[in-house]
């Protein structure tokens, strides 16, 4: 089932997508779906909006991201094969995964616009698959990664190149810009998919219209059980974290000469049994 967050005539709420509209979650329980995963009450949601109509379209709503306030959101970097040998630096693959974090307003909603900053014009796309989690713990076995995960969404992990090399150790600047980013449109929840389709995901990412990044999770070298594992050693997961878990190649910065985003540019980000995130770019308005 899909779970999404929204605004509608200026009010917040959650709710579940159905092939009628929106069943209107937040207006008959109380919290947001942060708070039903933290309460372990994603079933009984489900089985409440099966059992209910549309209240409306969704036409017309304001897409947040399905979660709002994540207490972190963990991102991946370099995790597919052919994106380590598109940096050209001759360094094997990496024995473990690459971590930066972002900020809840470093990301922007589905339909919303990529804010291009001041400081920066190298604005870059870069598609992902997101785990968002649904039950505690620490020092997770990889065998038991997957009971942990509530759904799946999508990211296009927005980049100002320049910007995360102003740091000799971190990415963190870079990734950080307002509204850089966007996450959505909505979490599928995990029994929709298979094993089997969980570890060979299609991601595809396309810049009006053209074909730019196209690849499965069949390439990571890092997997979905193995990144919940690793983080948990470190991290308490707890539900609504946010993963994201790399991108493959094709990145703007990756072309000779490279092709950054700009006003006008609608980008897509498709990930296989979850959707399709677009958002528009626009400068930022001072």
């Amino acid at each position: 089932m899909k779970f999404l967050s929204f605004e509608k005539d200026g009010k917040q709420s959650w709710g579940a997508l159905k092939d009628d509209g929106i069943v209107d979650l937040g207006s008959r329980v109380d919290g947001d779906l942060h708070e039903v995963l933290k309460q372990g009450k994603l079933e009984a949601m489900k089985q409440m909006a099966a059992e209910l109509a549309a209240d409306f379209s969704a036409e017309g709503i304001k897409y947040l991201a399905p979660i709002t306030a994540p207490e972190k959101i963990a991102c991946v970097g370099v995790n597919y094969a052919n994106r380590n040998a598109e940096y050209k630096d001759g360094s094997e693959a990496p024995k473990y995964p690459s971590l930066f974090i972002r900020t809840p307003d470093s990301l922007t909603g589905h339909d919303l616009p990529l804010i291009r900053p001041p400081e920066s014009h190298q604005l870059d796309y870069e598609g992902e698959i997101v785990l968002i989690i649904g039950k505690e713990g620490r020092r997770i076995a990889e065998e038991d990664a997957y009971d942990h995960i509530a759904g799946i969404t999508i990211m296009n992990e927005g980049t100002l190149r320049d910007w995360v090399r102003h740091a000799k150790f971190n990415v963190t600047q870079g990734k950080n810009f307002v509204h850089s980013g966007s996450i959505g449109p909505w979490m599928v929840t995990m029994d929709e998919f298979t094993e089997q389709q969980l570890e060979n995901m299609r991601v595809t990412t396309r810049v009006n219209g053209e074909v730019r990044q196209d690849d499965t999770t069949a390439s990571m070298m890092f997997p979905f059980k193995y990144i919940i594992s690793y983080f948990s050693k470190f991290f308490h997961l707890k539900p609504g974290d946010v993963i994201a878990t790399g991108t493959p190649n094709g990145a703007g910065a990756r072309f000779e000469p490279p092709i950054y985003l700009v006003p006008g540019d609608v980008v897509e980000v498709e990930v296989e049994g979850v959707g399709v995130l677009s958002n528009g770019i626009a400068d930022e308005v001072l």
